[in-house]
């Protein structure tokens, strides 16, 4: 009896990773089957959350499902972006990743590593729109960059996320000394502006659009290297002097472990995703662009990012230091 069940139990763990290899397969085959969680891990309302909700839509539509935007706020993105990466890793919760998932690791304000985490592919690259209140005195470049200089240490920019990889290559190509008032986001950082609480903000297109549009913001200088479409009358930096150019990006990453097969699947997601004509309309609407780049390429891009982000860092390191 003794040697039967010997066998049988011999039997069953042979049997078992085969089992469980085919439910491993079934489950990536179905996939999706249930809807799918988006974490943002930024405050409603701002660029990387307007963006992530156009794409959860377009994305609905090519997967079949339903991909619900979850704001998790903290730590300039890292407790959403930290959450993502501990979720179980079946596909079915996304993560969006925007420079921070770079930055901030180098920077020791992470608890993960830049490679912890599988990317999709990137959606949208934004260079920064400097901006002011519409009620401000400052009504161009030159007067704002007047006062900095005047004002060594005065006025107040209100910031996105801290450390502010925007402020950081501005205040030194500019030579400018600021207050930097930290915010969960652009949304509530625009809202210190707005409310003439704070001087000047840098934020995305699409984080400011609506507020241009409406006549509540005004825009100075654009952080690019040419004029962007539907801001044709702002000024580059370059134009006025000051040799910047800053750039944020915004794609989708899931835990490491997820299974190849479900990696490839939002990876074509996403792929269809950024061609459907709803999701090109709101992205041409708010000066979003659209900047696709599968797994492989947002991997590098990101790996070249990294190195640029070296010196930036390194500045940000050392207004840290008491």
């Amino acid at each position: 009896m003794k040697k039967i069940m010997s066998w049988l139990l011999i039997a069953v763990l042979l049997v078992f990773p085969v089992l469980s290899a085919c439910s491993n397969k079934s489950g990536a085959a179905n996939f999706p089957s249930k809807p799918i969680e988006l974490i943002v891990p930024f405050a409603a309302g701002g660029g990387t959350d307007t963006i992530g909700r156009a794409l959860a839509e377009a994305m609905k539509a090519s997967l079949g499902q339903e991909v619900v935007v979850a704001n998790k706020t903290g730590g300039s993105g890292s407790v959403g972006m930290n959450e993502g990466l501990h979720a179980q890793p079946d596909g079915y919760t996304l993560t969006m990743v925007t420079r921070e998932v770079a930055s901030l690791p180098m920077m020791g304000l992470a608890p993960f590593k830049t490679d912890d985490f599988t990317y999709i592919g990137n959606v949208n690259t934004d260079h920064i729109v400097l901006v002011v209140s519409a009620k401000s005195k400052y009504r161009t470049f030159e007067d704002l960059m007047a006062a900095l200089k005047a004002n060594p240490g005065k006025l107040n920019f209100a910031a996105s996320a801290v450390p502010n990889y925007y402020a950081i290559p501005f205040a030194q190509a500019a030579k400018a000394d600021f207050v930097t008032v930290p915010f969960q986001g652009a949304a509530p950082a625009i809202v210190e502006i707005l409310g003439g609480r704070a001087d000047f903000g840098l934020y995305g297109p699409g984080e400011v659009k609506t507020h241009i549009d409406s006549g509540n913001l005004r825009p100075l200088a654009i952080m690019s290297d040419q004029r962007l479409e539907g801001l044709k009358d702002v000024p580059t930096m370059k134009e006025k002097g000051v040799d910047v150019i800053a750039m944020t990006y915004r794609g989708l990453a899931v835990p490491k472990k997820t299974p190849d097969e479900i990696v490839k699947k939002l990876e074509a997601a996403v792929a269809k995703a950024v061609k459907d004509p709803k999701f090109i309309d709101f992205m041409n609407q708010s000066f979003a662009e659209i900047d696709y780049k599968n797994a492989a390429d947002f991997k590098a891009y990101i790996d070249n990012d990294t190195k640029a982000l070296v010196p930036i860092v390194e500045a940000a390191k050392k207004q840290q230091k008491p």
